[in-house]
């Protein structure tokens, strides 16, 4: 399975009484996808995750906005809750079969963990974590966004052979850095948002393959 990146938000004097409020102006800075769908679905759950849902709302009929959602939750707030949104934003991704460039909404989900949700997992993962898609669409393929010279994977498929030949054109090498730019920057940005919106107190970009995923962003946005 391809690995996944995350990004984690502590906000400051973060309360069970505030929860909601902060949360419903965190769902107000996510860069959703075009179209009259945004946020998908709501799933509650308390105390752990081995417990089932509290509830389970499919927004995709409703075009709810956070203060919508936020009433939703509303009825389940405790200090031992864990609210999941799921929303798309639009991000640049290859097809591989075409070799082309679409904008495409991309899954994302978006968690406020309470307090004293399974027992303060706040602390490691974020009064927020946002699951932001697939790394590669922030990081590339086979390292060939790294700066450094000599740290292309080899290929183990054929269609990873494929894809370095395609890539060893410097036109399409460079379309694949100015797309994978403009989804770092659409991150950055909301990031940014949120800084403005909320009293942020830590943010930490992360992911399951990069021993550290955000300075491996600020290289690919400092190649020119």
């Amino acid at each position: 399975m391809p690995n996944r990146a995350y990004v984690s938000l502590w906000v400051r004097n973060f309360t069970e009484t505030n929860m909601l409020s902060h949360f419903e102006h965190f769902l107000g800075t996510v860069p959703l996808a075009a179209g009259p769908i945004g946020f998908t679905e709501l799933v509650i759950r308390a105390i752990d995750p081995t417990e089932s849902p509290l509830e389970e709302y499919d927004l995709r009929s409703q075009a709810l906005t956070p203060p919508g959602i936020v009433e939703l939750a509303r009825e389940h707030l405790a200090s031992d809750v864990w609210f999941e949104v799921a929303a798309q934003w639009d991000l640049w991704i290859r097809d591989m079969e075409s070799a082309s460039w679409k904008k495409k909404p991309e899954r994302l989900h978006i968690s406020c963990f309470g307090p004293d949700y399974d027992q303060g997992i706040f602390a490691e993962s974020g009064h927020f974590m946002a699951d932001l898609g697939f790394e590669h669409a922030f990081t590339g393929h086979a390292g060939l966004l790294t700066p450094e010279a000599g740290h292309v994977a080899q290929p183990e498929h054929p269609d990873e052979a494929r894809f370095l030949m395609w890539m060893s054109q410097p036109q399409n090498l460079r379309e694949y850095q100015e797309k994978t730019r403009e989804n770092i920057q659409k991150l950055m940005a909301w990031m940014r948002l949120a800084e403005e919106t909320l009293p942020i107190e830590r943010i930490r970009l992360w992911s399951e393959g990069e021993e550290n995923f955000e300075a491996r962003l600020d290289e690919i946005l400092a190649v020119r």
